[in-house]
């Protein structure tokens, strides 16, 4: 049986300027994601992270090769067909949330993403108890900022917002892009810990790129270093856990 959730088979994607330029940003890319993995990806600049989640999410398609998504291939599959299947935070807390709804308002599009949505009342009070136990797990207070507009929330908070969002229905594959990159070290570490407890207690499968060290060693399953559209480095969970913050520096010397 395949329990591989994602995989990518000799995956390249080549930028044409005009005909005259091309430039190989992802060069025949082998990666297979198991159900559970909780990926952590490293890469210093131009190392193919960006191009890597927007392969996957059909933001950008392959110049060659596949990408399976549960076995089927997606290759040719438009963002939008793939959205059923992601659910993706980015670095920009503007990114994942809509400004002048409110934080309830946001959760209740979150709670039906990816089903067909006919003309129906929305019955958001209903909900209301719900979303607030589930905002409480933030710890920075957004249980009481259910009829807040999410536009006049910290940073911190509607990251943390959007990543509630991305995890409410619990997605086959979720990406986190930098999502804690734009934050003060306080915030950024405590919506690290929610993500990890959101990841390990649903026991999603996750990609997270990151640039912070300490978060790379300290969370995840494995740790994949990407150069140049290539795999590095492929450290499963027990070469991770042998791995200091020395061993890392050195990857990028």
């Amino acid at each position: 049986m395949n329990n591989a959730v994602l995989e990518m088979q000799d995956v390249i994607k080549v930028i044409d300027h005009n005909g005259e330029d091309q430039r190989i940003i992802m060069n025949s890319l082998f990666l297979t994601i198991k159900k559970g993995d909780f990926v952590i990806i490293l890469g210093g600049n131009g190392a193919g992270k960006s191009t890597l989640f927007n392969l996957i999410s059909g933001n950008m398609k392959p110049t060659s090769g596949k990408i399976k998504i549960l076995d089927k291939e997606v290759s040719e599959l438009a963002e939008e067909k793939r959205a059923k299947y992601i659910a993706r935070v980015f670095q920009d807390p503007k990114m994942g949330t809509a400004p002048r709804m409110t934080v309830s308002e946001n959760l209740l599009l979150a709670m039906y993403r990816g089903e067909k949505r006919g003309l129906q009342k929305r019955q958001l009070k209903q909900y209301q108890e719900d979303f607030a136990k589930l905002l409480k797990l933030t710890g920075n207070g957004l249980e009481n900022h259910l009829n807040t507009p999410t536009g006049h929330l910290s940073g911190g908070q509607r990251q943390a917002l959007s990543l509630l969002m991305a995890t409410m229905k619990n997605p086959d594959l979720l990406l986190l892009d930098e999502h804690t990159a734009a934050l003060d070290p306080k915030t950024s570490t405590q919506l690290m810990e929610l993500t990890n407890q959101r990841v390990v207690k649903n026991h999603l499968t996750c990609l997270m790129i990151t640039h912070r060290m300490e978060d790379a060693l300290k969370y995840g399953n494995r740790l994949i270093v990407l150069e140049k559209g290539k795999v590095l480095k492929d450290f499963n969970a027990e070469e991770k856990k042998q791995l200091q913050m020395d061993d890392l520096l050195q990857l990028f010397k």
